[in-house]
C-alpha cells in the first residue's frame, strides 16, 4: 500500500516507517516539495483532518492514502498546556528543543517537579474523498528535568505509567508497544483494511 504522510516532521516519518514495515511510506514533501499547511483547528482531531485533506487534494490521485497524526502533550496543571500547540508551544520556528525547554521552564514557575501529564494523538486517513479519524492516548507524567536522548519532543520529560524511565530513557521498541500513536496507528490500520 502507497501511504503518503502528511507531515516533515522527521521524528513522526520515522516512526511511522518503522510502525508499517510492509508499507510504502513516504512523506508528502517527496512529492510536492514544502507546503506551509495552516493548522488552524482547536483540536487535534481538526488539525489532523486540515493536513490529511490538504495534501490530498494537492496530490490530485484519488488512489493515494494520505496519513496525517495531530498530536502532543497535555498537562493539566499548566491550564492544559500545551496542547495542540505543542510543536509550537516556544513559538512557531521553535526546535523540539526550545519547547522541551519552556515546558520545563512552566513546571518550574509553578514549583512542579513532577505532574500528572498524557499525550495525544490523532490519525486521520483521507482516501477516495473520505476522511477517517481514531485516536490513541498515553498516559504518565512529566519531570521537570530531562532525561535520555531516545525519542523526540518531550519525551526526555515524559515518564509512562507503570515505568520509572522516560521516554528519553526507554528503547523505541518499548516505547512502540504502548505509546499514543502506536495506539491510534493499530487503529488507523483496522480502517486502512478496509480499502
Amino acid at each position: 500500500m502507497k501511504i503518503v504522510l502528511a507531515t516533515s516532521n522527521k521524528g513522526k516519518i520515522s516512526e511511522f516507517k518503522k510502525m508499517m514495515p510492509n508499507d510504502e511510506v513516504i512523506a508528502f514533501t517527496e512529492l510536492l516539495g514544502d507546503i506551509d499547511i495552516i493548522e488552524d483547528g482547536i483540536s487535534f482531531k481538526e488539525n489532523a483532518i486540515i493536513k490529511a485533506k490538504t495534501i490530498y487534494e494537492k496530490l490530485q490521485d484519488e488512489n493515494i492514502i494520505v496519513i496525517s497524526d495531530d498530536s502532543g502533550i497535555t498537562v493539566p496543571k499548566l491550564n492544559n498546556e500545551p496542547g495542540i500547540y505543542s510543536a509550537r508551544y516556544a513559538g512557531i520556528d521553535a526546535s523540539d528543543k526550545d519547547n522541551l525547554n519552556k515546558l520545563i521552564n512552566e513546571l518550574n514557575k509553578k514549583n512542579l517537579t513532577q505532574t500528572p501529564a498524557y499525550y495525544t494523538a490523532c490519525i486521520a486517513i483521507a482516501h477516495k474523498n473520505e476522511i477517517y479519524t481514531v485516536h490513541g492516548w498515553m498516559h504518565g507524567k512529566v519531570i521537570n528535568e530531562a532525561k535520555g536522548d531516545e525519542g523526540f519532543g518531550y519525551d526526555p520529560i515524559f515518564v509512562p505509567s507503570g515505568f520509572d524511565n522516560t521516554l528519553g530513557e526507554l528503547s523505541g521498541e518499548i516505547k512502540k508497544k504502548f505509546s499514543h500513536r502506536s495506539k491510534a496507528l493499530e487503529l488507523a490500520k483496522k480502517v486502512l483494511a478496509q480499502f
